[in-house]
């Protein structure tokens, strides 16, 4: 992957947006680690249900706390689980992926089954049932969406490790004495590169929404924890009485995982020089004789 994928990445439309949301979205994480305009977890009756304005950007809720520092607090919860998924789908994805490219056949099959039997059962689902014996966590969160996820990243990376297995450059490199372990390391990732960065966006979403899904289902953070899904829980029962309470936290998740999914997006059309080639000979004129 050149060095200078990040200028094109900032040229694209959707690559710029996810950037910019997901760069707000880990600075108010980090910021909240040691400031926010007012304690996530102290209560004040008297300023219940104030509307937006100062000192209470985006206003409080039914126990009067503020609204923003509940979010910025939430962010936290967001980054933690959205990276460690990201990580848990990384090894697991890339490890099945190799298996059941690079080994014999025998392997690969079993591999292959093995995936197909576990893409049948839904990230979410798998994590509420991990929930209802081990209790709701955050690490439950990052598992379940880690391993279902790296399962999906698998089977679309394999065909791919495949085809470039079957270069000539990656044949030349096997024959000069390059191991298998050399070859997935410095040929066969590159080239994969653009696929695995999508998918693992797409994974990295989906854990920002199964978060925020399970905990307001329960089954997520406990409740001395700061998360988006818990906001959205208790603020939801109001929305007949204060519903701009219930649009921040909805909206907040919405842009998340909106970014994320754009981001991978602009970063594979960044990477991917085959898209680019196709991008510049759509843009340049013919040419009239």
């Amino acid at each position: 992957m050149s060095a200078r994928w990040f200028p094109r990445l900032w040229r694209t439309s959707t690559g710029r947006f996810g950037l910019i949301v997901i760069a707000i979205v880990a600075l108010a994480a980090v910021v909240s680690l040691f400031w926010t305009p007012f304690d996530p977890r102290a209560s004040n009756i008297g300023d219940r249900w104030l509307p937006p304005g100062w000192p209470h950007l985006l206003g409080t809720d039914d126990t009067g706390r503020d609204i923003l520092s509940l979010l910025m607090a939430g962010a936290r919860t967001t980054v933690f689980v959205s990276v460690g998924a990201g990580l848990v789908a990384t090894v697991v994805g890339i490890a099945l992926a190799a298996l059941g490219a690079l080994t014999t056949r025998i392997v690969r099959e079993t591999v292959a089954v093995f995936v197909d039997i576990l893409i049948a059962f839904p990230v979410l689902l798998i994590a509420m049932m991990i929930s209802s014996v081990w209790g709701g966590s955050l690490w439950v969160v990052i598992w379940a969406v880690g391993i279902g996820f790296g399962v999906n990243i698998a089977r679309v990376t394999r065909p791919e490790l495949r085809r470039v297995q079957q270069s000539d450059f990656v044949l030349a490199a096997r024959a000069s004495g390059l191991t298998p372990a050399q070859s997935l390391v410095r040929h066969l990732l590159p080239n994969v590169a653009p696929v695995f960065i999508v998918q693992l966006s797409w994974s990295m979403a989906v854990a920002v929404l199964a978060e925020a899904g399970l905990s307001y289902l329960g089954f997520g953070a406990s409740v001395v924890e700061p998360s988006w899904g818990l906001l959205l829980a208790d603020l939801q029962r109001y929305i007949g009485v204060h519903p701009l309470t219930v649009i921040w936290p909805g909206l907040t998740i919405t842009l998340t995982v909106l970014a994320l999914n754009l981001l991978g997006d602009g970063l594979r059309e960044a990477t991917d020089p085959t898209l680019r080639h196709r991008a510049a000979e759509t843009h340049t004129p013919a040419v009239v004789a």
